[in-house]
C-alpha cells in the first residue's frame, strides 16, 4: 500500500515539479553565466578545484522500456502477432559521491531510488485484441561512473560520462507471490550507462545537468515453458534514457 501510494503521489506531481525545477534553474543560470562571461573570470571553480571530493544530491526523470527478441516459438504460434515494448515515465532520487582523480577526471558513485514504468504490448493474430503487461519498478540502484571534464570556461565545464549500474527492484512482482498467468521479469538487472552534461560553478554550489543511457546487458526475461506469452520471447533487454539534475558542494 505504501509501495502504491508514493508511486501514485510521484505520477500526480513529477511533472509539475520537475517543469517548476527546470524553469526557475534555468532563470537562475542565465543570469549567473550572464554575468560570468562579463567578468570572463572562473572564480567559483577556482574555489572548488581545491576539493578533492565533495557530495550532492540528484533528482531525474527518466524514461524505460524494453528490447524485445522473438524467439523461433514466435514464428510457430499460432495466436500471438506481436509482442512490443512501450516505454513509461519515471523519477529519480539518489546521492552524489564525488572523488577527483587529477584536473580531468572523476569517480563517481550515485546510490539511488528509481521509480520506472516499463509496458509489454500483445496482439493477437486477429488483430482485434491487444494484452497489456504493465511492470511498475521501484529500483534500488548503484552507478558507478568514470568522468571526463572538459578545460574550465566562465566558471563552466562539459563533461562525459561511463560506467556501470547494479539495480534490484524492491517492489518485484516477478517474486512466488505472482500469478503464473503472467509474463516475469527478474528484479535484478545490471546496465552500462553512457552520457554527458555540463558543470555550473556558483559560489555555494555545482549545479550539472545531465543526460544518460542505460543498456542492460542481461536478459531479465524469466522464462516460463507454460505461459505463450513468454515462450514466444527469447529475451528481454532494459534501456532507460534519464535527464538529472545534479547538486553538489
Amino acid at each position: 500500500m505504501c509501495t502504491a501510494y508514493i508511486r501514485n503521489m510521484f505520477n500526480l506531481h513529477r511533472n509539475q515539479i520537475l517543469g517548476l525545477l527546470l524553469g526557475f534553474i534555468f532563470v537562475f543560470c542565465s543570469l549567473d553565466v550572464d554575468a560570468q562571461i562579463k567578468r570572463g573570470e572562473s572564480y567559483n571553480y577556482k574555489e572548488f578545484s581545491k576539493k578533492p571530493y565533495y557530495f550532492g544530491i540528484t533528482l531525474g526523470y527518466n524514461w524505460s522500456d524494453f528490447r524485445v527478441f522473438y524467439s523461433e516459438e514466435f514464428i510457430v504460434n499460432d495466436s500471438i502477432s506481436t509482442a512490443k515494448s512501450i516505454s513509461g515515465p519515471g523519477f529519480n532520487l539518489g546521492i552524489v559521491t564525488n572523488l577527483k582523480v587529477g584536473q580531468y577526471f572523476d569517480f563517481r558513485l550515485l546510490p539511488t531510488l528509481s521509480f520506472a514504468e516499463r509496458n509489454l504490448t500483445y496482439n493477437n493474430n486477429k488483430g482485434t485484441d491487444e494484452e497489456l503487461r504493465k511492470v511498475e519498478s521501484v529500483f534500488v540502484e548503484i552507478p558507478f561512473h568514470v568522468r571526463y571534464k572538459s578545460a574550465p570556461f566562465n566558471d563552466m565545464r562539459f563533461f562525459l560520462l561511463a560506467g556501470v549500474k547494479y539495480g534490484f527492484d524492491v517492489a518485484s512482482d516477478s517474486r512466488a507471490r505472482q500469478a503464473d498467468t503472467i509474463v516475469k521479469i527478474s528484479p535484478t538487472d545490471f546496465s552500462i550507462e553512457y552520457g554527458a552534461g555540463v558543470q555550473f560553478f556558483f559560489p555555494y554550489f555545482i549545479f550539472s545537468p545531465e543526460f544518460k543511457v542505460s543498456q542492460g546487458i542481461g536478459n531479465v526475461l524469466l522464462y516460463n515453458s507454460d505461459l505463450e506469452q513468454s515462450t514466444v520471447l527469447e529475451k528481454v533487454i532494459s534501456r532507460t534514457f534519464t535527464i538529472s539534475l545534479h547538486f553538489e558542494g
